[in-house]
């Protein structure tokens, strides 16, 4: 697993960058600018997410949702049996 990273977000909620369309061979991929990719703390090979905001928008971040779930549940039952993996872990 990937350690998860902090994305630092606009302060004002504006855009900050312009994300370019090209022709990859048989598919379409795009381009970000390297002050987008430094500032989510990206580098080339990375892997990103894409999610769909209510406003219909895209969302791009460096940490996976599915995975966060998991996470939250993980906890509770770490939470709940805490007696039980202290000794286990003994």
């Amino acid at each position: 697993m990937t350690q998860q990273r902090k994305v630092v977000a606009d302060p004002r909620g504006q855009p900050v960058g312009a994300v370019t369309l090209k022709r990859i061979g048989n598919s379409t991929g795009f381009l970000l600018p390297k002050d987008l990719m430094a500032r989510l703390n990206l580098a080339t090979g990375d892997t990103f997410y894409a999610t769909v905001t209510p406003e219909g928008g895209i969302r791009l971040t460096p940490y996976d949702p599915k995975f966060e779930r998991a996470m939250a549940v993980a906890r509770r039952g770490m939470k709940v049996y805490r007696n039980a993996l202290a000794e286990l872990a003994k």
